[in-house]
């Protein structure tokens, strides 16, 4: 199968692990086979960003919370280390607020949010609600959809009438 890779000229990543991305969508219904060239993407990139990102979104799409966590953690530790950000929140916060429109620095905030939703989608809400606000702390214009997920997350339940 001929791969047209050049439509994707914006996604720097070695043209062998776009073809496994785009092979992967176009198995999008047969979720054995998609997994299989998603790994194979994740194998040869030794974790590059943009995979990680795109792996991110296949398994949260795939209803894969799991993996989903699994490669958050991996873009949030990855950022946390490239940009010397501190372990306490409390200490962060004030690095995001300073920098939150620095691409590096949004794609850490995108992903802690999404950190949160994947927690709630598997049960851990005190969690999510948790970095929820953590994220609406940084994010005054709601860019990261943490706000939402917070007013989600603590509405109170309708009573059936």
């Amino acid at each position: 199968m001929q791969v047209n890779t050049e439509r994707f000229s914006w996604f720097q990543v070695p043209e062998d692990v776009k073809q496994l991305l785009i092979l992967a969508a176009k198995h999008w219904e047969n979720t054995a086979e998609s997994e299989k060239y998603i790994n194979q993407a994740l194998a040869n990139t030794g974790e590059e960003t943009d995979v990680l990102v795109a792996a991110y979104r296949y398994f949260f799409y795939k209803n894969n919370y799991h993996m989903a966590l699994q490669i958050a953690v991996k873009v949030i530790d990855k950022i946390k280390v490239s940009e010397q950000l501190p372990d306490n929140w409390e200490q962060t916060k004030p690095i995001l607020i300073a920098r939150k429109e620095e691409p590096k620095m949004r794609l850490y905030l995108n992903t802690y949010a999404a950190y949160g939703l994947v927690l709630a989608k598997l049960g851990d809400i005190e969690q999510a609600k948790k970095i929820s606000i953590q994220v609406k702390e940084v994010d005054n214009k709601n860019d990261f959809g943490a706000g939402i997920l917070y007013d989600i997350l603590t509405r109170p339940t309708e009573e059936d009438e």
